[in-house]
């Protein structure tokens, strides 16, 4: 399934022997030997790879993986160069460019973000091709509630951005007073329109992170 930095190894561990992990191990691996399953296996686990636990500054929360070939690269909302940006994209871009005048990139790989500690985290981790939410319920929210769950016990300034009525379930969780909750409804096309737009994450977000003394996030992505 890849691998996660360090210390989310010593946050999330004692989750690889819990029942539920076992089930939910062999289940996903059963799905993957009979069907199409995305993303690749060894990037199930990247965004806890490309985001250490310790380096985490915000917390963008996503449902499940894109289930279209080539799509899915196991960080929530990002695709790889080349492959045609997604309609959520489309308008977390167009709200990007008109919140803090970024250009609209040629290409939709979030990567850049994960590396300066934004959690690109889905709430269920896998999907069988052309099925959306077809593997909610196996046992992922469980593992992902963990994650947010540790996030939620770091002791310094954190943005959570919660788009949508999924993501902005896992509120409940989320109790630090030095954290920041943004909530706004869902990017996609159906919603977008009915607050997403004009909603200013991003420069709520480098907004709270500088007045307590914390590097922003440089939102921009560049074209390749």
């Amino acid at each position: 399934m890849g691998a996660m930095s360090d210390d989310w190894m010593q946050s999330l561990g004692p989750e690889f022997s819990k029942p539920y992990y076992a089930k939910l191990y062999q289940t996903v691996n059963e799905e993957y030997s009979r069907y199409t399953v995305y993303p690749p296996a060894e990037d199930i686990l990247r965004a806890f790879s490309l985001t250490p636990l310790s380096d985490v500054k915000v917390v963008i929360l996503g449902q499940d993986p894109y289930h279209e070939p080539g799509q899915a690269n196991g960080l929530s909302f990002s695709v790889h160069p080349g492959v045609a940006i997604p309609p959520s994209l489309v308008n977390i871009y167009q709200e990007l460019h008109d919140d803090l005048g970024c250009y609209i990139p040629d290409n939709g790989d979030l990567t850049k973000w994960a590396k300066q500690g934004v959690l690109m985290l889905n709430t269920v981790l896998t999907v069988r091709a052309h099925r959306a939410f077809s593997h909610r319920g196996l046992g992922w929210e469980t593992f992902t509630d963990a994650a947010i769950k540790a996030v939620n016990t770091q002791d310094r300034p954190i943005v959570f951005i919660l788009w949508g009525k999924a993501a902005q379930a896992k509120s409940i969780m989320l109790n630090n007073p030095k954290h920041l909750i943004l909530k706004a409804p869902h990017p996609s096309p159906l919603s977008a329109y009915h607050g997403f737009f004009g909603s200013r994450p991003f420069s709520k977000t480098n907004e709270f992170l500088e007045k307590n003394g914390v590097r922003p996030i440089d939102w921009q992505i560049e074209n390749v």
